[in-house]
């Protein structure tokens, strides 16, 4: 993996935890989707893994799989599951993060983009 081949900007996307005295959830700010933005945008290289179409109770969904490779950091690994990431407009769900080649060099965030 060469530096080269980050051509991407990517924002990471953190909830808000709120917790009413029985329990704990994480709250999307639907009206000001920019309001939940955490750190910086930081650069990526984008590669497209599958994608395809299921039907399911009538109904057509479509869904991509995609994986974000960005340099191993301090801000990159605090990235945990439970965020989202934006990418040229796009918002995606993260499903796993692993530790790419090299040893701490990388790091490969792989996402399911939201319909």
């Amino acid at each position: 993996m060469r530096a080269a081949k980050l051509d991407r900007r990517l924002q990471v996307r953190r909830a808000a935890v709120t917790d009413n005295g029985f329990n704990s959830s994480r709250d999307w700010n639907a009206a000001d989707p920019a309001a939940d933005n955490f750190g910086t945008p930081i650069w990526a290289q984008k590669t497209d893994l599958s994608d395809g179409e299921r039907w399911r109770a009538g109904e057509v969904a479509a869904h991509v799989t995609t994986r974000f490779v960005v340099r191993y950091s301090s801000f990159s690994t605090s990235i945990a599951p439970t965020d989202r990431i934006v990418c040229e407009g796009a918002v995606y769900e993260i499903t796993g993060i692993k530790e790419g080649e090299g040893r701490r060099q990388w790091l490969e965030i792989t996402c399911a983009r939201i319909a």
